[in-house]
């Protein structure tokens, strides 16, 4: 391999200075520009692992660290020569003037560095490399890319796997060590004004296309850093695309747009992966342009398209800045911005209490999200999230709070072939007793797998006119009573 005098010799000039040539000549060759990533690019073949290899762990052979070494040795000299005072674990903004200068500039490194591309890659996907680590986030730049994967999954430096139409796959993509993860995840937290140090592990951050980040390093990742990215859509889903999904019947569409227009409270329930902030945006469309709405989050991920919308966020401490705000806080402060709707990404801890009073105390129509199973498991783990505000309230006072505040359960699951589907709407009706009374609008009735695998269902109503209907009519939303009732045309 080339030394880091012999490349350093090459004369460098100011970024203005080589803006003002003229183009080199026609005749030239140069390297071309990234390629587009493409299914084809996604998987890169195995490598067989020795004996004894950790599972967990897995391995990286001495051919495929050389490539990687070679391409962040040659990424980090050309990144510095163009952009010496931006730290190499802060992103570098892609403009037109620096990939011209890095074409130039990687030419004559392979010319002067006498540089020898590795055999197993070849010359285009080679520069396209150097350029994902000068530019972006490295080996995860071409899944990112990528619009047909959803989730990107990092366990460790040497197994990526990655999720395409709800189901798993390793992809062959690999870092060349721990510490090659670890910069990548400071390049993303960075910006945000958050700290990813052994004294912060977890974290939790977004990518500038509003894409979920979650990360944890060492020492608390015992195999290695990873990174658990849950990608947004280029162009974001709809109510008409749920039901063309099968996720919802158009009559389940029509009841949640008057639930939202005529301001009932809604907590979406599932389990990680359902779909939840997806169900949220989505309902967030039928939400009048006028209302001043609120929005709360851990890292942001609500994209509203309304105006009249605030976005919080919650702080994390840095060694800068070693405050912490918290959703509590910001639910608490939320109450004083004069909202009309407050929605809070999740629902995890004590804020729950506050969230459940706004609903109760002139916030009609907010909404939330909860981990959980079920509807009936969605209102026991609120009444445990309450709890945890630490005030010692009755449990029967807990449970007339919940029932009172939450108008609607909606619960988002993800299937077993990997589809996901709205499975209840569920109207909380009050409390019996000491058993709160829950009833489906709405829900999915699973007979099973098919021939090919996919599960073999449909929607129904649940039989039950809902006791929120005079509320929908006083909105001007009249329902037959067909729409509730049982049938085997459903």
């Amino acid at each position: 391999m080339a030394s880091l005098s012999s490349l350093k010799r090459v004369k460098r000039k100011p970024e203005s200075e080589a803006q003002a040539q003229p183009a080199p000549p026609k005749e030239e060759k140069k390297p071309p520009s990234p390629p587009p990533s493409t299914d084809d690019d996604l998987f890169i073949p195995l490598e067989k692992e020795p004996p004894d290899t950790p599972v967990q762990r897995s391995f990286i052979s001495e051919g495929r660290a050389e490539q990687l070494r070679l391409q962040l040795w040659l990424a980090d000299n050309l990144r510095k020569s163009i952009a010496p005072n931006i730290p190499l674990d802060l992103p570098l903004e892609r403009t037109p003037e620096r990939e011209e200068l890095i074409r130039q500039r990687y030419e004559q490194a392979l010319q002067r560095a006498n540089i020898k591309i590795p055999p197993n890659v070849t010359p285009e996907q080679f520069y396209s490399n150097v350029c994902d680590e000068i530019f972006g986030f490295g080996p995860l730049e071409p899944l990112i890319r990528t619009d047909s994967i959803t989730e990107i999954m990092v366990n460790g430096p040497y197994i990526i796997f990655i999720e395409q139409k709800g189901r798993l796959a390793e992809s062959g993509h690999k870092f060349l060590d721990d510490d090659h993860v670890e910069r990548i995840v400071k390049r993303i937290v960075k910006p945000l004004g958050r700290a990813a140090d052994p004294e912060h592990p977890l974290i939790d951050a977004r990518l500038p296309d509003g894409s979920r980040v979650n990360s944890v390093i060492r020492p608390c990742a015992i195999d290695g850093p990873n990174i658990t990215i849950r990608k947004f859509a280029k162009d974001k889903l709809g109510i008409p695309d749920l039901i063309n999904f099968g996720s919802m019947t158009p009559m389940m569409a029509e009841f949640l747009e008057a639930c939202v227009v005529s301001r009932l409270n809604i907590v979406v329930s599932g389990g990680t992966g359902s779909g939840k902030t997806t169900l949220i945006n989505c309902l967030s469309g039928y939400i009048p342009d006028h209302e001043r709405t609120v929005t709360i989050e851990d890292a942001a991920e609500l994209q509203f398209k309304q105006r009249n919308v605030i976005r919080l966020e919650t702080k994390k401490p840095t060694p800068e800045s070693p405050g912490i705000v918290t959703i509590r806080d910001c639910v608490i402060n939320a109450l004083r911005m004069r909202p009309e709707r407050i929605v809070v990404g999740e629902c995890r801890g004590g804020e729950t209490l506050d969230m459940l009073q706004a609903m109760n105390t002139g916030h009609d129509g907010s909404m939330t999200t909860v981990h959980s199973n079920s509807p009936r498991a969605c209102f026991d783990r609120l009444e445990s999230l309450v709890l945890m505000a630490g005030i010692d309230f009755p449990i029967h006072v807990v449970r007339k709070q919940i029932a009172s505040s939450v108008d609607l359960i909606v619960q988002a699951s993800r299937l077993r072939d990997g589809s996901r589907k709205i499975t209840h709407i569920t109207e909380i009706q009050g409390i019996e007793g000491e058993n709160a009374i829950l009833q489906n609008v709405f829900l999915f009735n699973d007979r099973g797998d098919g021939p090919d695998g996919k599960i073999v269902g449909e929607h129904e109503p649940g039989g039950i006119r809902p006791k929120c209907e005079p509320k929908l009519k006083q909105n001007g939303f009249h329902f037959k009573p067909a729409m509730f009732m049982k049938s085997d045309t459903f």
